[in-house]
């Protein structure tokens, strides 16, 4: 019973419960939801943020976030194409691009860590930079023309699944792991709950924050590569909006703004409720641009939730601890 309640208390237990509802709600308003190319297409619109997900979780848990993941995925894909558009290989174009992704991330970390930029504003300044920089190496254009062997990364079938579901869920598997399960991760755990004792403690706060950025610049860099494989083509507006969609899905997972809180699992539940929202809007035939306006309104009641809960507990906290002590203010004796 102590253990039925535990699971049933977790974030992912009711975030689950709510996907499974949802799912069982459009099997009987839509006769295409459960259709096999409709689940796989919905599972290949979310795998490119369930990819950037895994490290922002981490991120997040640290007190970080990251703005620029959106445009992190533009210039990468730009940066990748344009290297196989001059002829260069095709693992060294993947291995810049990806380099490319983790040199914004130690950009961003290091500004945060070490100068003590706050990290919105940070992160906000390259999402600008460095959309700026794809439409600079792009020249305003769509590049494509790229070579079959690179589109392979994105457009491959393996038992019916194409390449960015299977990178996706190896990912949020070995991600949930490693933060659940090992010491040097879940050092963010401590850093978002209490810098300051974090640092007393011995942990190496810069780096560990550093590193964090470091790993989501990087994981957005392999998303913007596996994007422009999967379309064939290095898009200008790649990314676009898909820093807040992450974010919220990582919130909704579970995770807090204040740091301290969250895991993989929680995140990749966030995105698949916000993939199935939105799936389920198209479906039920409601206008397009209403999308936007869920995932706004979704971001926000998330936060809403996650504010409330932590006041929540701080007052039950507060109580508990008043009515522990006795009548002069002094806690009473066994």
């Amino acid at each position: 019973m102590n253990w039925f309640k535990r699971v049933t208390g977790q974030r992912e237990f009711m975030i689950g419960a709510i996907v499974f509802c949802v799912i069982v709600a459009m099997s009987f308003a839509s006769p295409y939801f459960l259709s096999s190319g409709n689940l796989l297409a919905l599972l290949l619109g979310l795998s490119i943020e369930a990819i950037i997900a895994v490290a922002m979780t981490n991120l997040m848990v640290s007190g970080g976030f990251d703005m620029s993941v959106g445009s992190i995925v533009a210039v990468t894909g730009a940066a990748t194409a344009l290297l196989l558009a001059s002829g260069a290989p095709i693992a060294l174009a993947v291995a810049a691009g990806i380099a490319l992704g983790a040199a914004i991330g130690l950009f961003n970390g290091l500004i945060i860590s070490k100068i003590g930029i706050n990290p919105f504003v940070t992160t906000l300044s390259s999402l600008s930079l460095f959309r700026g920089l794809t439409l600079i190496l792009s020249k305003g254009r769509n590049i494509s023309g790229l070579p079959d062997g690179f589109k392979a990364i994105g457009q491959t079938v393996v038992f019916g699944i194409q390449t960015p579901i299977i990178i996706a869920a190896v990912l949020i598997v070995v991600g949930d792991i490693l933060l659940r399960r090992f010491r040097f991760f879940r050092q963010n755990y401590y850093i978002g709950g209490n810098e300051r004792a974090a640092r007393l403690s011995g942990i190496a706060v810069d780096r560990m924050k550093t590193l964090a950025y470091v790993l989501t610049g990087l994981f957005a860099g392999l998303a913007g590569i596996v994007m422009t494989s999967r379309l064939g083509a290095a898009s200008m507006t790649a990314g676009t909006g898909l820093e807040l969609r992450v974010i919220t899905a990582v919130i909704i997972g579970g995770a807090s703004l204040q740091g301290g809180e969250g895991t993989v699992l929680g995140a990749f539940l966030g995105s698949l409720l916000m993939a199935l929202i939105t799936n389920a809007l198209t479906l039920l035939g409601v206008d397009v641009y209403w999308q936007t306006f869920v995932i706004g309104a979704t971001l926000l009641a998330a936060v809403m939730i996650d504010q409330l809960g932590k006041k929540s507990a701080q007052a039950k906290a507060t109580s508990a601890a008043r009515a522990a002590a006795g009548p002069s203010g002094e806690r009473k004796s066994a």
